[in-house]
């Protein structure tokens, strides 16, 4: 089944890339989220004129998302938990945790965008990674202190 994406598709392609996919991950998955659409002669008529729209728009984007990534390397937030022998925490620090304390500072960030790779389980300053835009990622520190 061929496609003209729509949007970003992990591990599959970019805007305005036709490809080409199974039947049933194309009707099942693709279509209905509006992540992409036939590749018709119409669609890929239209699709010739949408994807200039679509570059400039993206560029906006990226230029956005790094203006944010340089500011995001002097945000700092600090987390007080809680702590056992060795400075363990009792819990463990994660990406929710993380977005609260950032709102708290008055920068506003989803968390999934947060790439936590496993819980903070000890006290100590860690850089986090915060994926802005598919081609810019920014860095956090978030200090985990004894409450």
């Amino acid at each position: 089944m061929k496609l003209i994406l729509r949007e970003d598709v992990e591990n599959l392609g970019k805007i305005g890339d036709v490809v080409e996919v199974a039947g049933g991950y194309g009707r099942n998955y693709l279509l209905p989220r509006g992540l992409a659409v036939q590749a018709s002669t119409k669609n890929l008529k239209q699709q010739e004129h949408q994807k200039k729209l679509i570059q400039a728009r993206m560029e906006k984007q990226k230029k956005e998302a790094q203006e944010l990534a340089g500011s995001l390397d002097s945000v700092s937030c600090t987390i007080a938990r809680k702590t056992g022998e060795e400075e363990k925490l009792y819990g463990s620090v994660t990406s929710r945790d993380i977005e609260e304390a950032l709102r708290e500072e008055g920068v506003s960030i989803d968390r999934k965008r947060i790439l936590l790779e496993e819980p903070i389980k000890k006290l100590g300053v860690y850089t986090v990674p915060v994926k802005l835009h598919a081609d810019v990622t920014g860095n956090i520190k978030v200090w985990v202190v004894k409450e």
